[in-house]
């Protein structure tokens, strides 16, 4: 079976109402950033009142992060914040090792000169760039992985996979990258863009795959060593 809407046109945002993406996005990010603490309860009303908004977009906001696993809604108790610890990345990150290599197999079957050519541009700019811009850098590897799974004709896996990636940005945007995993990042978009020029949709989908797993593994452990720093662990 053929499949359909496989000429939509690139993703720019998550699908849902762009007038309630700024007080999603707000409310995600202090979750991540911890100023709203691990197990705290969310009052619409309060949280409306906090970020300048009427109630509706909070309600909405609230269910959009539910379904990302940031916060539980129970009936009768209301919504609470999870625990962003690294079991939390590392759940979603095995969801994206099942996701991302399915996008990538896909794009191989589609991919141009066009669009190779602009995978090389933006990964110039990655290098280019050398990590000094760390807000830079992840708005560029965005561009890049973007041109890859933009395009996919599963907007819900392509919705997902933005979901998580913003999330894990927000998270990992709080620690230093390694030189050692700044030198992976590099090596691995270069063998993909090749894998890709060669309709490789294995080796491609292996490599994204690696990839993912590769930044979990980063994220992971500069949480635990924050943990482990952190005043009153048992190693600080």
């Amino acid at each position: 079976m053929g499949h359909v809407g496989c000429a939509k046109s690139i993703m720019t945002a998550p699908d849902f109402d762009v007038s309630h993406s700024t007080i999603y996005q707000r409310i995600r990010d202090d979750i991540v950033s911890g100023r709203l603490a691990p197990l705290a309860r969310l009052k619409i009303g309060e949280l409306a009142a906090t970020y300048g908004t009427s109630t509706n977009p909070v309600r909405e906001a609230l269910q959009v992060l539910r379904g990302e696993g940031l916060v539980t809604i129970e009936p009768n108790r209301g919504a609470r914040v999870v625990r962003i610890d690294e079991d939390f990345v590392r759940d979603i990150c095995e969801i994206e090792m099942l996701i991302e290599p399915s996008l990538t197999r896909w794009f191989c079957t589609i991919a141009s000169d066009p669009d190779i050519a602009e995978l090389e541009r933006i990964q110039d700019q990655i290098e280019s760039l050398n990590f000094g811009d760390p807000e830079k850098h992840g708005q560029l590897d965005t561009q890049f992985h973007m041109v890859i799974y933009g395009r996919h004709y599963n907007r819900h896996a392509a919705d997902l996979w933005w979901r998580h990636r913003e999330i894990l940005r927000s998270i990992a945007r709080k620690f230093p990258t390694s030189l050692s995993r700044r030198q992976t990042v590099v090596r691995e978009h270069r063998e993909l863009i090749e894998a890709i020029r060669k309709q490789d949709a294995e080796k491609a989908a292996a490599i994204v795959a690696q990839h993912v797993e590769g930044s979990g593994r980063h994220i992971i452990e500069q949480m635990r060593l924050a943990r482990l720093k952190a005043p009153g662990s048992a190693s600080a």
